[in-house]
């Protein structure tokens, strides 16, 4: 089982940056790739990012490449989500989840096993 917890999540400006962290709880983390995904009001759950525990893998959805990074510190358990230039279309619940590890990184939602509670970002205009 792996056991995630979202924090970060706040109000912020437009153009601003924010950086959500991901503690993560599991018997073998390296058997699961970490991602994050978002849901925005009226609108589905959607992949934002993701990476292996390596660290020598990510992938982004077209939407925030060039502006979000995805990280991670093995030795603390935590991936991170560092956003910038926000808009208010990046304002959602973002979720951190855990995927079973295999060849590529999972991109659909409905490929995460695990989830955290979400924590909500406000992009304000």
């Amino acid at each position: 089982q792996v056991q995630l917890v979202e924090s970060g999540g706040r109000l912020v400006q437009v153009g601003g940056s924010l950086r959500l962290s991901c503690v993560a709880s599991a018997r073998t983390l390296g058997s699961y790739v970490m991602g994050w995904l978002r849901q925005a009001p009226g609108k589905e759950r959607e992949f934002v990012a993701a990476i292996n525990w390596s660290g020598d893998s990510t992938h982004y959805a077209d939407s925030v490449k060039g502006r979000f990074t995805i990280s991670r510190d093995i030795l603390k358990n935590t991936v991170y989500l560092q956003m910038s230039d926000l808009t208010p279309e990046d304002t959602a619940v973002y979720y951190c989840a855990a995927a079973l590890s295999y060849s590529g990184l999972p991109v659909f939602v409905k490929m995460y096993n695990y989830w955290g509670q979400g924590t909500q970002v406000t992009v304000s205009s």
